[in-house]
């Protein structure tokens, strides 16, 4: 894929403030690691991750998705009627139906033109959705498109824990393929597209590639498939063999993302790719031959929080001055499934204000 009339506008993001480090949910996993005789500080030595956030009981995944799109709309000081497509791109949802996008049209108040639907793959959900906005706009069909979504990793890891704990039949072997559960993180992110005529920031995306290695669809799955607040997920991940399968889906599609472009590695000067753990980021990064430090990492302190981990770590990065005028910047996804998503975009300025988590937008309220 290649673009000619795409622009990366603006980012919004809203953080939950509740903080659980991971020494907290070890002491909650007490009754095993006393039964295994488990050494306290394995879950952060293994994983990198010191702390992750969780949302309120009851936060629905709308709610939120709508407060970050409004920080994007106003970042932008963008006519929202200009949107013509919301999609909505996390994991996590309202309901199995109508699409969560639904209720962030409403809440945001968009034009009846404007295109919805939800899109789900795993961790690749909002990069899927800038590709296909970005596909529109391309085409002529839109002038401006946002994708947002909310993960939720409470019930996630509430469950696990508490599955955990219950089950005297586990054994160190046993309980590898819960690990990935307890890293899993909430936040929040929104992204706005738009055509480049009608960009004042001219951040452009170039172009990328996709990959689906699917032979690797059966090394990381959950239960049944609920959606809402009161969902109680359960995920069997075979990490180690999703790291090695993740690695060398990502190698092949580098190489080929690489010659899409015209690129040559030696000329990226900035990253971001999708944030599980602090030795998967470094072994990806270091296979691809990509230095560790044009790299922003955000694993360590929101934990990994899925499809919304890469987008966040952009909108993170530029708000900490990253970004530089006329870098090119590769964003790295990668899902379980296992599919991979590249694109490059080359930079040139922020636009607009700076939202930070704590900052409440004007339109839509925390209670709401």
């Amino acid at each position: 894929m290649q673009y000619r009339a795409v622009c990366l506008e603006s980012f919004g993001y809203t953080l939950p403030q509740q903080i659980v480090t991971s020494a907290e949910i070890e002491n909650r996993l007490a009754p095993l690691y006393e039964r295994l005789k488990l050494p306290a500080g394995r879950l952060e030595l293994i994983t990198g991750i010191r702390e992750r956030r969780f949302w309120k009981p009851g936060t629905t995944a709308s709610d939120i998705s709508a407060q970050s799109a409004q920080k994007a709309i106003d970042r932008a000081e963008i006519d929202p009627q200009c949107i013509g497509a919301l999609v909505h791109g996390s994991v996590c949802r309202d309901h199995l139906e109508p699409a969560t996008a639904c209720r962030v049209h409403h809440l945001l108040g968009l034009s009846s033109d404007c295109q919805i639907y939800d899109v789900s793959n795993a961790c690749l959900g909002l990069l899927n959705g800038m590709v296909q906005i970005a596909n529109m706009i391309e085409l002529g069909q839109i002038r401006a498109g946002l994708v947002v979504g909310t993960e939720n990793s409470l019930p996630l890891v509430e469950h696990t824990i508490d599955t955990l704990n219950r089950d005297d039949s586990l054994t160190r072997d046993a309980i590898k393929t819960a690990i990935a559960s307890l890293t899993i993180g909430s936040a929040s992110c929104a992204i706005l597209l738009v055509d480049r005529e009608l960009s004042r920031t001219d951040n452009r995306i170039m172009g990328g590639v996709s990959r689906a290695e699917t032979n690797f669809h059966n090394l990381c799955q959950s239960g049944r498939d609920e959606a809402g607040a009161t969902m109680q997920p359960l995920m069997d991940t075979d990490s180690e063999a999703l790291l090695e399968a993740g690695i060398a889906t990502g190698q092949r599609s580098f190489e080929e993302f690489l010659q899409r472009l015209s690129w040559d590695r030696t000329i990226i000067e900035k990253t971001f790719c999708h944030q599980v753990g602090t030795a998967h980021r470094k072994r990806m990064l270091q296979t691809l031959g990509l230095e560790l430090e044009r790299d922003f990492s955000t694993v360590e302190f929101l934990g990994n929080t899925g499809s919304v981990a890469l987008p966040i770590s952009m909108a993170m990065g530029i708000e900490s001055g990253h970004l530089k005028k006329d870098d090119r910047v590769a964003l790295l996804g990668i899902g379980s499934g296992v599919n991979c998503l590249m694109l490059g975009v080359e930079w040139q300025e922020q636009q607009g204000k700076t939202f930070s988590h704590a900052q409440p937008t004007s339109a839509i309220s925390e209670s709401r």
